[in-house]
């Protein structure tokens, strides 16, 4: 039974650090006041740049650098639309999304003719897990063995690169210049610019960072959690990451917890594949996997509460004269 919860703790981790990282990128472009509906066509162009580039040139961190420069762009793009032109930031969202789902296949026919995928990556080409001191010998020691050998130990560094980005998140958010101008600019812009501040200026850092964090999310899919891309592998991570970011009411770390929520369910439908109930029988395949949405979406509408955004969010601005 410990053994169990330590495998399905460990499968969490694994399966959040895509939606923490979307998440956090959502937080920071929706505090500043734009809304991001883009996370998913992000992560899934990221994943295929990360995959590409990695294939191509043999170099992971090459892969990552490239996921990470195509989300940036696809970043800026939509400030573009939404920040300079003043559009609609759900159309150019939604815009995005199309985009990456059209060109990425596109792209990995013309260019590996693998059906849309990437070649498979080789273990120089990825990610790998990380032994930490310690954890082969403690193994086989009662309890805590398990805990450090399995849970905390053996996950590839950009597992621990989101762990780690939660708290920095939060102090850049709440204790810096810049996370009190972003805030602000969310909240009213109005203030921000009678100030003298630029509020596009602070828009577009925040949606640069959103883009750096998506570009991380879609590389770990492609060149860590999995070994290419295939189309449509993002499968509605960005999304998933919206609602956590709702669940989590603009906050880094319940935020985290959104997802870690969204990670376990995932983690406990696959451990249910295969798997024999009295009277049921065995579970059918398409039911393991919806169960992690259905559930989700139940618990978000039953412990969320009231959630209020940014008052600005979604609103373009316009300066006043």
């Amino acid at each position: 039974m410990y053994e169990n919860l330590i495998l399905i703790l460990d499968a969490t981790l694994r399966v959040s650090t895509p939606l923490i990282l979307a998440a956090l990128a959502g937080l920071f472009s929706e505090r500043s006041g734009i809304v991001n509906i883009a996370l998913e066509g992000k992560i899934l162009f990221a994943a295929f740049a990360a995959a590409a580039a990695a294939s191509v040139t043999g170099s992971v961190w090459l892969g990552l650098l490239s996921a990470i420069a195509v989300a940036c762009s696809l970043s800026m793009l939509h400030g573009f639309a939404s920040i300079t032109h003043k559009g609609d930031q759900i159309v150019s969202g939604v815009a995005i999304n199309m985009l990456a789902v059209g060109l990425t296949v596109t792209l990995g026919r013309y260019w590996f003719g693998l059906g849309g995928q990437t070649p498979a990556l080789l273990d120089s080409q990825r990610f790998l897990p990380i032994t930490l001191p310690g954890a082969d010998a403690l193994a086989d020691v009662p309890v805590l063995g398990l805990l450090y050998s399995e849970l905390i130990s053996g996950h590839n560094i950009i597992v621990y690169m989101a762990l780690l980005s939660v708290p920095i998140c939060w102090w850049v958010i709440f204790k810096t210049r810049f996370g009190l101008r972003l805030r602000a600019a969310g909240e009213n812009p109005h203030a921000v610019d009678t100030a003298g501040i630029s509020v596009a200026w602070i828009r577009y850092r925040a949606l640069l960072v959103a883009g750096l964090l998506t570009g991380i999310a879609g590389a770990y899919l492609s060149t860590a959690h999995s070994a290419g891309f295939v189309p449509n592998m993002s499968a509605g991570k960005g999304f998933i990451a919206l609602a956590a970011l709702i669940f989590g009411k603009w906050r880094p770390v319940p935020v985290l917890f959104g997802c870690l929520l969204f990670g376990f369910l995932d983690a406990v439908a696959i451990r249910l594949q295969g798997t024999e109930l009295p009277i049921i029988g065995e579970i059918p395949v398409q039911l393991i996997e919806v169960l992690p949405y259905i559930l989700t979406v139940l618990l978000l509408a039953g412990f969320i509460g009231r959630a209020v955004g940014p008052k600005a969010v979604g609103i373009p601005y316009v300066k006043s004269r």
